[in-house]
């Protein structure tokens, strides 16, 4: 049903300073581990983690944002999860989440107008400098998830800094919002270790969340092509990877969201899309 990431297209990028200059660089690497290649679940997960704050309720994606229960597979230790179930024309748009309030701001919109939830992992750094930019992404509806504090290249980290860098981003999320949120999405890779997977779980977090869509809107390739690779690599059941802080994505949003449609694909949170 779920399925570890595939090698990707792009070099290890990191973050650096730019998230203090509003701009969020790509995260993925190269191939993945063989231990983040299995696919299933392992043993069930500590009791630990607790579930995303309530979308606010009368919000455009409120409805459909979130589903009944905690997904079963989100208290599940085991490998990466790139897509969510094939059986479902269903699509969850991720957002890498880090930039300036106007792009963010422009995404909202965007994601109002076409009545489509989506999950944000937040960079714990972009939620304390500017902690209202991820409360309009939580009041409009929106799953919130944890995607480490400096958005530091994990695979280069020791356990304990893998360990900090995940537990400071869930202190920021539970400080803003009520809330450490469901998922864990790791930074400057596409793909977990066991050094990584293990700090996940030992903070209340299930498998690490990939996607198997990128359109490398990070790269600023221009709208249209973001639109086109979005749309040309999505299947039922995939996990789209997008970031914010970049205008052109804001501008290929719609086409992506109208694309979809025309292909009955519902865009859904992660949420939604992994329910049992």
């Amino acid at each position: 049903m779920y399925a570890a990431p595939t090698p990707s297209r792009r070099a290890l990028l990191g973050l650096g300073g730019a998230v203090a200059a509003g701009a969020l660089a790509g995260c993925s690497s190269g191939a993945p581990t063989p231990a983040s290649s299995a696919t299933g679940s392992g043993s069930a997960a500590p009791s630990t983690g607790a579930p995303t704050a309530s979308p606010t309720s009368g919000s455009p994606a409120a409805s459909a944002s979130q589903p009944s229960g905690i997904p079963s597979i989100a208290r599940t230790p085991g490998p990466d999860i790139a897509h969510g179930p094939r059986t479902r024309q269903e699509v969850a748009l991720t957002f890498h989440g880090a930039g300036t309030a106007d792009i963010t701001r422009g995404v909202l919109d965007a994601l109002a107008a076409a009545n489509a939830p989506a999950t944000v992992f937040a960079v714990g750094q972009w939620v304390a400098q500017d902690p209202s930019q991820v409360k309009a992404v939580h009041a409009a509806g929106h799953e919130v998830g944890n995607h480490t504090f400096h958005h530091l290249s994990m695979l280069t980290l020791d356990a304990a800094t893998a360990h900090q860098e995940i537990q400071q981003g869930r202190d920021i999320l539970t400080a803003t919002l009520g809330s450490p949120g469901l998922w864990f999405r790791p930074s400057g890779t596409d793909h977990s270790n066991d050094i990584i997977r293990a700090a996940a779980v030992e903070l209340g977090y299930g498998p690490c969340i990939s996607y198997d869509v990128d359109p490398e809107d990070f790269r600023d390739p221009g709208a249209d092509l973001v639109r086109t690779r979005a749309l040309a690599a999505v299947k039922p059941g995939s996990i789209v990877s997008l970031h914010l802080g970049h205008a052109g994505t804001v501008t290929a949003l719609p086409g992506i969201l109208k694309g979809l449609t025309q292909a009955g694909l519902a865009p859904v949170t992660l949420s939604t899309l992994l329910r049992d």
